[in-house]
């Protein structure tokens, strides 16, 4: 074992990852070789014994290929010594390579192949949600000496990292059970310096009481739920730290299960940290399985302290709750998991499936979640072409790994369920079925074992079957459960816009239906006005500088703004720099939320907290009276009370075109629901001015012919033109006739153009 070559491996994969080798004399290890995408490979410590010769940051090679990277670790003779002046040799540690992947900014990926599907979920930029903790910590003789120094140790650093917004308290327990408070408290700087006083303070001694502690840190959390005083949004945890099996109190295992059970509620999740190897993992396994959370094993020595706070660092920042993934066609069966209590940040969640490709050739998901006050949709569509071009190309690639992954979560899941099967009927079934799997795919599980052959076939070694439990942190976070796809909500599939004109500035098309008549605003940017009354189209263009601030719409009464920031092209065309709309922003001051749509994202804020979408997504995000809808690469739809909409496209242009930006446009339905303060370039126009256009000419060119307009009191010069609507075709477009007013609008619109110039993306506009 002097020499350990390590793959680093990635199949899609979008959170950070380490691939762990155990090392040690006359042990055969196998490194898997599934490539895919290139890898960023960071090496954290990558080798440690317990020795007091050290063997950290050895690597001899670190050869980066397209594909992939090498990492060879080669360790000298004399550096794998017991010690300076020992002749004998022993590689005991670990080797460590940690690495993350270039990802696309998108909340999933959905890998289909050779008729297995895996699902890939790991959603980034969105705001945490407030978490109530109980930390139940084992203070009982065990603890004494260094486990109990690491435990005081981790516990200083994760208390120091609670936010403001979370809540939580101490239970520590021996014979006796003990709270630093009663209740929950808010995570201020002077809470946690007292709790971290009160945890120093902690001798070890006594027995083990895990019953009454878990009841009683339950009875905290229920209690304060019970009384209103949780935040509906929040998540609620206990993480529970023991070393050993219980002595006092209720000692019976099964029946300390079925209390905490019978008295958690269903928005618990309880975590167990097992130190050392004289507590009851199984049971650890099976309490928290049971009730939404995990157990994971932590080492008793030197390091305990940073398994603890790496254990910790896992599950400190929830992102979503009541996370569900919903695999609508009929041909889609055998998915594993799918309904998982809290998705936490940094972590990702896995669920595979098999489908009928003579059926259907695209897999289509739609995962179902709570954030921050929000309800969200993101829908997911299969890529099975790319992974198809993919595979054909990379000699490395395991065209089965789609099945491999699958068969592997499975039987993982079905163990799982076999440690808590209630009868043992159920659980000869569940143990018959892991074995059929495991032989069938070649999986090495507790219940089988791997002969290895020389090619002779005259030398046979048996490799054992890895234990149940792991070492701390390796392995999945969620335990979740299985259960038929659920109901879209209502709101995410909203009824469509109804057919009526709308005002429009610089977008491309949103329903494959659209209104025939809308104000919008598209490129440079070209103002289309609709008139239902007197069924006119009024053009106008606006020629200001790149980086100013545009009023579109602003309702002071109403609290409801749209206002838009101009970009210029990459240079001028014709002695003509055009500009374009960048970035829109949406307020609606009564919900308190704010929403800027920029050519990259959409990034939605409500109050103190912000969330952030892709335009590489499909998602619908309800929060109060707003209903936010995005379609992947296309368009964004924004809802107020379903009686107020506006709708934002999306124009990407070729990347290296010497001139043009990708740019975004707008619709508005002209609607009576505003206000009659209502203003804007575009708000102005919600309450019709009457128009008259007569005298209609030749012009000088003669397809473009002339008339007189009057509006609002003035005598106008207008040219008959035509401009593009991009609703219904998002390349070309459709040619629309209207009257073209010169100079910026001059004379149609209240006021010079720079009157509607304003300092902020969300200020209202000051109207004389």
């Amino acid at each position: 074992n002097d020499v350990c070559k390590v793959l680093s491996t990635t199949e899609g994969l979008f959170a950070e990852y380490d691939n762990l080798v155990e090392l040690a004399p006359d042990k055969l290890q196998f490194v898997p070789e599934n490539r895919r995408h290139q890898d960023q490979v960071i090496l954290s410590s990558p080798f440690s014994t317990g020795n007091s010769n050290r063997l950290a940051f050895l690597v001899h090679e670190l050869l980066w290929e397209v594909f992939g990277a090498h990492v060879s670790f080669k360790p000298t003779v004399a550096q794998q010594r017991k010690c300076s002046n020992c002749s004998e040799t022993a590689v005991d540690g670990e080797l460590v390579v940690v690495y993350d992947v270039n990802r696309e900014d998108t909340t999933g990926k959905l890998e289909v192949f050779n008729g297995y599907f895996v699902h890939f979920f790991a959603p980034e930029n969105l705001e945490p949600i407030p978490k109530n903790i109980l930390f139940v910590i084992d203070v009982s003789g065990s603890m004494w000496g260094i486990k109990m120094k690491q435990t005081v140790e981790a516990m200083k650093t994760i208390l120091d990292d609670l936010r403001t917004e979370d809540q939580f308290s101490v239970v520590d327990f021996n014979h006796n059970v003990r709270t630093w408070r009663n209740d929950l408290v808010s995570a201020t700087k002077t809470q946690t310096a007292d709790a971290k006083r009160y945890i120093e303070k902690i001798q070890p001694s006594g027995g083990t009481n895990i019953n009454e502690a878990l009841l009683r840190a339950i009875f905290i959390l229920n209690e304060a739920n019970n009384l209103g005083l949780l935040d509906p949004s929040s998540v609620s945890l206990i993480i529970l730290v023991s070393d050993g099996d219980p002595t006092v109190g209720e000692l019976k295992l099964s029946k300390i299960q079925k209390n905490v059970k019978q008295n958690i509620q269903d928005n618990i999740s309880l975590f167990s940290l097992g130190i050392g190897f004289d507590v009851d993992y199984d049971f650890l396994k099976r309490l928290s399985n049971e009730n939404r959370g995990i157990a994971q094993r932590i080492y008793g020595n030197q390091d305990t302290s940073s398994q603890l706070k790496k254990f910790y660092n896992q599950v400190s920042t929830p992102l979503l709750r009541n996370v569900q993934f919903n695999y609508p066609q009929a041909s889609v069966t055998d998915v594993t998991q799918n309904s998982f209590h809290n998705y936490f940040g940094g972590s990702e969640i896995l669920v595979a499936g098999r489908f009928d490709p003579s059926k259907i050739t695209e897999v289509e998901s739609i995962v179902t979640a709570t954030s921050t006050n929000t309800e969200l949709v993101l829908e997911t569509l299969s890529q099975m072409d790319d992974l198809e071009d993919f595979l054909s190309k990379d000699k490395h690639a395991d065209p089965d790994f789609t099945k491999k992954l699958w068969a592997y979560l499975t039987i993982n899941q079905l163990l799982a369920e076999r440690s808590l099967a209630p009868t043992a009927a159920i659980k000869r079934k569940i143990t018959k079925t892991i074995l059929q799997m495991s032989l069938e795919h070649h999986i090495v599980t507790p219940l089988t074992a791997m002969v290895i052959e020389n090619d002779a076939g005259d030398e046979r070694m048996l490799a054992d079957a890895p234990p149940q439990d792991h070492s701390c942190c390796s392995g999945a976070l969620y335990y979740g459960s299985k259960v038929a796809s659920g109901s879209i909500p209502s709101w995410a599939n909203p009824s469509p816009t109804p057919v009526m004109a709308m005002l429009a500035v610089g977008a491309k098309p949103l329903e494959s239906t659209p209104p025939p008549h809308v104000i919008r605003v598209e490129n440079d940017p070209h103002f289309i006005i609709y008139l239902p009354k007197s069924q006119k189209n009024i053009c106008f263009n606006i020629d200001s500088k790149p980086g100013k601030i545009l009023s579109l719409v602003s309702d002071p009464e109403l609290g409801i703004l749209v206002n838009g920031q101009l970009i210029g092209a990459k240079k001028p065309e014709n002695g003509k720099l055009s500009t374009y709309f960048g970035k829109l922003g949406f307020y609606f001051q009564h919900e308190n939320m704010k929403i800027e749509i920029s050519t990259e994202t959409i990034t939605l804020s409500h109050g103190s907290s912000a969330s952030r979408l892709s335009w590489s997504d499909t998602a619908h995000v309800a929060n109060q009276r707003v209903l936010v809808s995005v379609k992947k690469g296309r368009s964004v739809t924004l809802t107020l009370d379903k009686e107020m909409s506006f709708s934002v496209l999306l124009h990407r242009v070729w990347k290296k075109h010497p001139v043009n930006v990708d740019f975004l446009g707008i619709y508005v339905p002209p609607t009576n629901k505003f206000s009659p303060s209502t203003h804007g370039l575009l708000g102005q126009f919600m309450h019709e001015p009457k128009i008259h256009i007569f005298n209609e000419r030749p012009g000088k060119d003669p397809a473009k012919p002339e008339a007189s307009m009057e509006v609002k009191g003035h005598k106008l010069t207008v040219t008959r033109g035509l401009q593009k609507d991009y609703r219904t075709d998002i390349v070309f477009g459709t040619h629309v006739p209207c009257w073209f007013v010169h100079n910026s609008g001059k004379g149609f619109i209240d006021g010079n153009y720079r009157d509607y110039i304003v300092p902020q993306l969300y200020s209202f506009l000051k109207w004389p």
